[in-house]
């Protein structure tokens, strides 16, 4: 275990933007997203101005330099960014290895991916990163565990990378993900050929998106208390209890502050929210800084270039969180608004009448019809069985005699055949 201290400095200028206390407890919680790392220590250090050489003023680097050296620290996190000067100027300073955020997500990130594009969008962010400041290692290329081999591993300072051999990287990278990415078009196309819409889950991380996702779907994603415990995109194809099929898909946890380098390279991970036909935003209503969240939340989702017309539900999760009271407060503000639900998605508490709204919004509104089909229409009787659309058959002498229950896109689509 390597021993860590977390710090985030309150620069002056971002005071009232996000709480300090709130910051430190989200930095802290990054942190022990890593299982390497024991976060033995914390500190909100006060900033009035940002210093060009260590970031921090010559009595505040010897004072933190004494307690780092008491609890016998190995690395500081930063939560913010840290210039390439900054850092090695801290790094001799202290005599321990500094992250600062982006490279912390990073290191995050690479643990989590577990698909091909995954890896491959987190090694481009993460030598986009270096590049810029050229003392970091290319351990990630030799390393034994999941991460960048920013924390710890073999080759920790032997390798340097230069910025041609970076260059060249990046190409050879670029090029397979390519390949990749036209291989989940293909994944994408195929997928379209089946109508069903799209919904979408995004929300902050942790805001309880995979365990939405599990009680929908009957899945087994991982779902834990922890920041990015899920990172690549996850789809199934579900009915719902309205009865509408559609693909739900459990996206990254957004976060505040998220690198550019990862931004960009995510892009395509988050493509199928660009896709949905209803996009549903879970937020965590326990959370002390959940307005805050949500607003990175619509921050991201505009700089991906989001359709404003495609349809959005706002669930207020983790209602089992809160004291009786305080619950009772929030269901009355949601039930206020049409397209505001406050749920559980551990216990299911109104979940029944979210997705109603969201079949509302997919226009899957369900209706019972008779229908008579000749003996010769065999195969549209068997779609109508694989669909589940047939509620009551009787065989009589014109034919199938049929009553379903359907939506008019299930309608269309069985016209269609």
């Amino acid at each position: 275990m390597t021993r860590a201290w977390v710090l985030h400095p309150d620069i002056k200028s971002d005071r009232g933007r996000r709480d300090a206390s709130m910051a430190l407890e989200e930095a802290v919680s990054l942190a022990h997203a890593l299982p390497e790392l024991e976060v033995v220590g914390s500190d909100i250090v006060p900033l009035p101005k940002p210093q060009p050489g260590m970031l921090f003023g010559s009595g505040k680097v010897a004072e933190l330099a004494a307690k780092l050296e008491a609890n016998d620290v190995e690395l500081v996190l930063i939560d913010g960014p840290v210039t390439p000067v900054q850092q090695r100027n801290l790094e001799k300073e202290w005599g321990v290895k500094l992250l600062d955020r982006t490279g912390l997500i990073l290191e995050i990130f690479s643990d989590r991916a577990a698909t091909r594009e995954g890896v491959l969008q987190v090694e481009m962010a993460a030598l986009s990163y270096q590049r810029t400041r050229l003392v970091r290692a290319w351990t990630h290329l030799e390393r034994q565990r999941g991460g960048l081999g920013f924390v710890g591993g073999p080759g920790e300072t032997q390798i340097e990378a230069d910025r041609r051999a970076i260059d060249e990287q990046l190409v050879r990278l670029k090029r397979q993900l390519e390949k990749v990415q036209k291989t989940r078009e293909l994944h994408r196309k195929a997928r379209a050929k089946v109508p069903y819409p799209i919904v979408a889950l995004v929300g902050y991380t942790n805001a309880g998106k995979s365990t939405l996702f599990n009680r929908l779907t009957g899945a087994e994603v991982m779902a834990k208390d922890m920041l990015f415990a899920t990172l690549d995109p996850t789809m199934r194809s579900v009915r719902l209890p309205t009865g509408a099929d559609v693909i739900l898909s459990d996206t990254v946890g957004f976060i505040s502050d998220l690198p550019t380098e990862l931004v960009a390279s995510f892009r395509a991970t988050l493509e199928e929210v660009l896709a949905a036909d209803v996009i549903v935003h879970v937020r965590d209503i326990s959370h002390a800084e959940s307005a805050a969240q949500a607003r990175d939340v619509d921050t991201i989702l505009d700089s991906l270039g989001v359709d404003k017309r495609t349809p959005q539900v706002e669930l207020w999760n983790k209602l089992d969180r809160l004291d009786p009271e305080e619950a009772d407060a929030v269901r009355q503000r949601a039930a206020r608004e049409d397209t505001i639900f406050a749920v559980s998605a551990l216990t299911g508490e109104g979940l029944d009448e979210f997705l109603e709204e969201v079949t509302r919004a997919l226009g899957e509104e369900q209706r019972v019809e008779d229908l008579i089909l000749g003996y010769e229409f065999g195969r549209q009787r068997a779609w109508l069985f694989e669909k589940g659309l047939i509620e009551e058959e009787a065989q009589e002498e014109d034919g199938y005699h049929l009553t379903v229950r359907w939506s008019a896109k299930d309608k269309a689509r069985f016209e269609s055949l």
